[in-house]
C-alpha cells in the first residue's frame, strides 16, 4: 500500500472524511466480502460470465467511495485552500487523483 502524503502545509491529522469514516468503513467491509465472494465463485468454477458480474460490482462499490471521497476532498481540502490562496496547487493534486482514478493506478 502506498503511503499517503499532505503536500506541505496542509494538516492530515484529521481527514475529512472523519465524520462519516464508520460509512466509508462499512462500505469497504462490505466490499471485502465481495471479493471473498468473488474468489469463493472461482474456487467453485463458477460459470465467467457470473464471475464477471460480480466483478464489475466490486469496482463499482470501489468507485462509489472513491467518489465519495473525491467529493469531500473537493469541498473541504480545495475550498480551504483557495479561500487560504493557494488552491492551485490542491486543485491540481484534485485533477491528478482523478485522473490516477480514470486510468486505474
Amino acid at each position: 500500500m502506498t503511503q499517503s502524503h499532505t503536500p506541505k502545509g496542509y494538516p492530515h491529522e484529521v481527514p475529512v472524511y472523519k465524520s462519516h469514516k464508520a460509512q466509508v468503513q462499512g462500505r469497504l467491509r462490505r466490499i471485502e466480502g465481495q471479493v471473498r465472494g468473488v474468489q469463493k465463485m472461482v474456487d467453485e468454477d463458477r460459470y465467467c460470465i457470473d464471475v464477471l458480474t460480480q466483478v464489475g460490482a466490486v469496482k463499482a462499490a470501489l468507485d462509489a467511495v472513491a467518489l465519495m471521497l473525491l467529493q469531500d476532498h473537493t469541498e473541504h481540502c480545495v475550498v480551504e485552500a483557495i479561500q487560504a490562496g493557494d488552491g492551485s496547487t490542491k486543485v491540481r493534486e484534485l485533477n491528478e487523483a482523478v485522473e490516477r482514478l480514470i486510468k486505474g493506478r
